[in-house]
């Protein structure tokens, strides 16, 4: 495992250990869970604009836009 050092308010980390402690867990533990999920996130989102990219691959839209035209309202 690799440390990190993160800053923070000294409030939120005190408000963050109590809830931890509530959930019988260490903070680094809340963290190491809480990192699982954001990564886990960002992967499937990713995952899924991949999907879609190559599912429209053959969509021609017959002409380029300007800047102008794509921003008309």
């Amino acid at each position: 495992m690799k440390n990190v050092t993160l800053r923070a308010d000294a409030d939120l980390i005190e408000q963050a250990r109590l809830i931890a402690r509530s959930r019988r867990e260490t903070l680094n533990a809340a963290f190491r869970r809480w990192l699982l999920q954001y990564t886990a996130q960002e992967g499937r989102s990713g995952r899924e604009v991949n999907f879609l990219m190559k599912r429209l691959r053959h969509v021609e839209a017959g002409r380029h836009f300007t800047r102008d035209e794509m921003n008309e309202r």
